[in-house]
Parts: C-alpha cells; structure tokens; sequence
C-alpha cells in the first residue's frame, strides 16, 4: 500500500487500483466527482513533477477510459483536473515512491498504455447536476432537465424549462468559455437540427464563464455521454464458421527420436524485478524517505507477489 495526504486530497495505490479523494478545498468538478477509484487497467503512467514549492502528482490515463476525459476534450484546467495533486514539499519524496510504485506494478502486470474501445471509469453518479450562465443542468440516470434563471433569454423562458428523455439524446458537447466567448452544454436530440446559438437554444445551456462552478456543466456531459445507448453496445461477436470435416488419420512416419522438449520458462525474471525492487525500498528507507511503517507496508506488499 502506498498512499499520500496533501491539502489538496488524498492518493492511495493497494497494487489494484489507484483510490482518489479530493481535499475540502478542491475545485468545483473535483468536489462534485468525490471519491473514486481508478482501476490498473485503465492508468497508462503516472509522473511527478517538481517545483520549489512542492510539485505536482499526475495520472495519466488511457484514451476513452475516463468519461469525464472524454467530456472534457482536453478543456479542463489542471485545478479541474481530478487526475492531478498538488504535492507539498515535505511530501515529495513519498509522491516519487507512489509513483514508482504505480510504474513498477505495471510493468510487471503488462498493463497495455493504449487507448480501449469502452469506458473503464463509471463516471459521475447521479443525481447530477451543474452548470450556470443562463440556467443549470440536470440528470438522474433516465431523464435531463434545463432550468432557466432570470438571465436566460425570453425565447428560452416562455417555453419553460426543457425535460427530455435520455433515449432522446444522440450526443452532448460541453465547451467552457475561453477568453470573452462564452461556452455551452449542448445536447443533440434525435430528430432535431440545431441551428441556434446556446444563447437561444432550449436543448443548451450558455455559460459565460463568471464562476468556476459553471466548469461542473462537464459533469453533467460525462453521466449522460457514458449512459448513452452507443457509449454501452457490446461489440458485435465474431461470426462462428462450420468445421470443415477432419480427415482420416494418417499413419505417423518412422522417425528417430529427438531432443526432449524445452522446460517452460522459469519466473526468475519476475523474481528479479521483486528483488531488486526490494533492495530499492531498502535504500529508500535508509535514506530516510521511507518512515518503519511506510517501509513494512510496501515490503509486506512486494512479498506478497512472490
């Protein structure tokens, strides 16, 4: 087990996954994610970055593993970022130690850094909601909801607010406004062309970008995106061909007899890679970077796999 407690949250990997728990003071999107576990399956690498203040801790992830990845397009801010930590200086050796730990694991369980065909994440639980602009966003696991504030324009309001289906949603897109253009939540309904801005549109939010809080719109985005009847599909099962019929046995020619076969391989390799990994813990200790307790945990944990 390795772990690591900052202001910013808490990291902990047990081998299997990596459990992430965003700090009291996290940003908006961090908050409204909570705490969640990411399975070794779905990471691709991990680094820790150094500054003179601390550093800062990152999770990389497998493309399409991540919902809430896939929603944001790469328009988060690291603040946003739930796969991101703000490491204090005096933690700075335990963050390296995490992340030699996340590395040396998936080296040795072969963890493929390619991208994967579903989501490995289940995303936002819901009920969710987020947003702001003109309006907030809504859904709990069956339906979406629009509702206007006094600043959404009158083409919105005097409809009322919007409900529809999720077996009515194509697609969603979540933009954050960037500089003075504002951004949007758009969801594509089945049968109906968008034409209209997100200012007029009574299928979008418009989110002017005034509070942070408006960048949990892309919560939203994320439990309708990985709810979506396309995101959930089964890939189409490989046609089953008939065997041809087998034919009549031949008699085996006469042949001297060969070698005896090759013994399997042995896992002295992995053997290896426990030991020296070991030796590594060992130096880390001596060195002081490793409190007794710290030290028998990960020692408990590499002797396990032995």
């Amino acid at each position: 087990m390795a772990d690591i407690i900052s202001r910013d949250g808490t990291w902990s990997f047990d081998g299997d996954a990596v459990r992430i728990v965003p700090g009291s003071k996290a940003h908006p999107v961090r908050q409204g994610l909570g705490e969640f576990s990411v399975p070794l399956e779905a990471v691709a690498g991990a680094s820790y970055e150094p500054d003179r203040k601390g550093g800062r801790l990152r999770l990389r992830l497998r493309s399409g593993a991540c919902p809430v990845l896939r929603a944001a397009d790469g328009r988060l801010k690291d603040a946003a970022d739930p796969y991101q930590l703000l490491v204090d200086k005096d933690r700075t050796g335990v963050a390296e130690y995490l992340v030699h730990e996340i590395r040396n694991t998936l080296l040795i369980e072969q963890v493929p850094d390619g991208p994967v065909d579903r989501f490995l994440l289940p995303g936002p639980s819901v009920p969710v909601s987020g947003g702001g602009g003109d309006g907030t966003a809504s859904f709990d696991g069956e339906t979406v909801r629009l509702t206007w504030n006094w600043k959404a324009e009158e083409s919105k309001t005097s409809g009322g607010d919007s409900a529809f289906p999720l077996s009515e949603v194509t697609g969603v897109r979540w933009m954050p406004a960037i500089g003075l253009e504002n951004g949007s939540l758009r969801f594509d309904r089945r049968g109906i062309v968008q034409t209209m801005t997100a200012e007029f549109d009574p299928y979008s939010l418009d989110l002017w970008g005034l509070s942070k809080r408006e960048y949990t719109a892309v919560l939203v985005a994320a439990a309708v995106l990985v709810r979506l009847p396309s995101s959930a599909e089964p890939a189409a099962p490989a046609p089953v061909l008939e065997a041809a019929p087998e034919p009549a046995p031949a008699l085996p020619p006469v042949t001297e007899p060969g070698p005896p076969a090759a013994e399997p391989a042995s896992p002295a390799d992995d053997h290896d890679v426990l030991l020296r990994r070991l030796r590594e813990l060992g130096e880390l200790h001596a060195a002081g970077v490793l409190t007794d307790e710290e030290f028998d945990l990960a020692k408990r944990a590499v002797l396990k796999r032995f």
